[in-house]
């Protein structure tokens, strides 16, 4: 199992209008077959130069399903991103294999 974990620092000035159009794009992502589930958090470690940050995890099932977005979507979903924000938000993206899970089981 891969995450494809895009991080994305957002300007206070469009932090509303970021909201909403994430909570739209992540389903976007999610129809293009290349990832299972994702989730969305708030990063709650206050950054030097202001905003908010956000990490949005996706999950793949295979190395093949994240290297298949890389080549037939990844160049079109980021650019509506940066279409509409341009300079008001920072990204950066990290790939992680799962090596193990673990749970706990509450009796």
């Amino acid at each position: 199992m891969y995450i494809y974990n895009v991080t994305v620092n957002v300007d206070d000035s469009i932090h509303d209008d970021w909201l909403r159009w994430i909570k739209e794009h992540i389903p976007q992502v999610l129809s293009t077959g290349r990832f299972k589930e994702a989730k969305l958090t708030k990063v709650l470690v206050e950054e030097e130069m202001g905003g908010t940050t956000y990490s949005v995890q996706y999950r793949a099932n295979s190395r093949q399903d994240l290297d298949d977005y890389y080549k037939y979507d990844a160049e079109r979903m980021r650019n509506d991103g940066q279409a509409r924000f341009a300079d008001k938000m920072l990204a950066f993206r990290t790939e992680l294999e799962v090596i193990d899970e673990y749970t706990v089981t509450i009796r």
